[in-house]
């Protein structure tokens, strides 16, 4: 990378579209302007070293995200079963249907729905879980800016069938699902759709892998003796390290079955473990203790650490116990399950544990003992009689 055209405002243009689904120019106009004014020098780097494709259009920008491996937070947050997702997928074909600027009542995307739903089994708005499921879809929808709300509250219809919303189409409806390399009823699975995302990509396969799992995961693990794409990372550490370190806020760190990124100082811009929240706190002082207390042969040769749903509990009541006194009300009144049920959760989703379907043993994936947090010899406690 030329060292002309990447610079710390052009760093800032990639943490945005990392960061973002998208860029509308309407409500964001700076950012648009900054992405736009750095276009070539972002969509070479992209193209190079991830093979996503950067659209620029009039109205938005958007960077293709396609992951190696997708995981569940990468899923909308806000949909809580498949029905909610072939719904959307629903209104999205409807959507495609219409003129931009064109309205419709909800009542209109309700029966085209039901009309095209797929499964064995249709939808039935008098079921009050399937009009919950299309409240959720609408309202990400409008989040989304496909639709646009001009008059009525969806909420309602949760309760009442019969209410009504007057919804727009919107510039956007049509551009929110990417293009596939061949038509989708060509594939039988999500693995064949994934796969043929490699198709283009065969000559520096490995590179792009590499760079999308460290940038889009919190950690990427060795996954067996002969991992290639972590052979990679191990192999071109250096030369990796420099380039992510010339080119974004990072720094690469590798260890024996783990490899990450880290930010030496906190950016505001971007999602990150640990965060502000007060069971983020907790979970530092949890590895303080896996680190002190676990001894090396109980560690398996991936780096991993192997505890009952038992002895998990047990190990937050002890950490409770020692450092307890200074967590925030909340914790202090909760009991060591429902701590522990919190920060298994809070693992999961940073893919820092894992949950053996098979067993039910917690695995402890090696990242989480790269982090720690303890109190300052100086602490001393105080009881905190507020609330949070």
């Amino acid at each position: 990378m030329v060292q002309s055209e990447w610079n710390e405002q052009t760093q800032e243009a990639l943490s945005i579209l990392f960061e973002q689904f998208w860029v509308l120019r309407a409500e964001d106009p700076s950012a648009y302007q900054l992405i736009r004014e750095r276009e070539k020098a972002l969509k070479r780097y992209l193209s190079d070293k991830f093979g996503f494709d950067l659209i620029i259009h009039q109205h938005f920008i958007k960077l293709e995200k396609i992951p190696v491996d997708p995981k569940s937070w990468m899923g909308i947050q806000d949909f809580t079963e498949p029905r909610d997702y072939a719904i959307f997928c629903c209104g999205l074909a409807f959507t495609e249907q219409k003129s931009i600027d064109e309205q419709f009542l909800l009542s209109d995307i309700a029966e085209d729905i039901q009309d095209i739903f797929p499964g064995e089994f249709s939808l039935d708005w008098t079921n009050y879980q399937h009009r919950k499921s299309l409240v959720r879809t609408l309202k990400k929808m409008v989040d989304l800016r496909l639709i646009h709300a001009i008059d009525g509250d969806v909420d309602l219809f949760a309760t009442d069938e019969e209410q009504e919303v007057l919804y727009e189409v919107t510039v956007y409806a049509r551009y929110f699902m990417r293009s596939y390399p061949d038509d989708l009823f060509r594939y039988r699975t999500m693995r064949e759709i994934l796969d043929s995302e490699w198709e283009r990509h065969r000559e520096d396969m490995r590179r792009k892998r590499v760079y999308r799992k460290l940038l889009f995961s919190p950690a990427v693990y060795r996954e067996s003796e002969e991992d290639p794409d972590f052979a990679y990372i191990r192999n071109y550490r250096n030369r990796l390290r420099d380039d992510l370190e010339e080119n974004t806020p990072f720094q690469l760190e590798v260890f024996k079955n783990t490899a990450m990124l880290v930010l030496p100082e906190r950016k505001q811009r971007y999602t990150l473990f640990p965060d502000q929240k007060a069971i983020s706190q907790i979970a530092l002082h949890f590895q303080t203790y896996l680190r002190d207390n676990f001894p090396a042969d109980s560690i398996d040769p991936m780096g991993e650490v192997k505890v009952t749903n038992a002895d998990f509990k047990q190990m937050v009541e002890e950490i409770k116990s020692v450092y307890g006194e200074g967590w925030g009300k909340r914790y202090r009144d909760m009991t060591a399950a429902s701590i522990a049920a919190e920060l298994l959760q809070l693992y999961q989703e940073w893919e820092l544990a894992e949950v053996e379907p098979d067993t039910g043993m917690l695995v402890l994936k090696p990242a989480i003992a790269r982090m720690v947090g303890h109190y300052p010899d100086d602490f001393t406690t105080e009881v905190n009689n507020k609330d949070e």
